[in-house]
């Protein structure tokens, strides 16, 4: 196994890794917005946005992209959010479609209203 952590982002407050190798394939545990940068009451696609750009830099630093990406969970506060969602996943990998499960949950940690967790293929 190998630990990886973006030189981009700070280190988990937790007792977890931003992601782990193992396989071929590259693990991001459940990623949030960006507490020092996104409040917990700004725009949901801001906190999208966040957490997508924290999700790259994670690939990154494993060696990979988006279009290495092949499954995606994403933990909703709630549904009202789905469709705007889909559009911003839409945008972020374009024609890829890597496997994906949207869960609803009643509220997420510290109030934010996405989480995002990926698992990719190094190429």
């Amino acid at each position: 196994m190998e630990f990886i952590q973006s030189a981009e982002l700070p280190p988990p407050a937790g007792h977890y890794s931003q992601a782990v190798a193992a396989g071929g394939l590259v693990f991001l545990s459940g990623i949030l917005p960006a507490r020092d940068t996104v409040a917990q009451d700004a725009f949901f696609e801001v906190q999208c946005d966040s957490v997508f750009a924290q999700c790259e830099q994670v690939l990154r630093a494993a060696g990979c992209g988006f279009n290495d990406v092949v499954q995606c969970t994403a933990y909703l506060a709630g549904v009202d959010h789905w469709p705007a969602f889909n559009n911003i996943y839409a945008r972020v990998f374009g024609e890829h479609k890597p496997a994906r499960a949207v869960v609803p949950v009643p509220g997420l940690h510290y109030g934010y209203l996405v989480e995002i967790q990926l698992v990719a293929q190094r190429p």
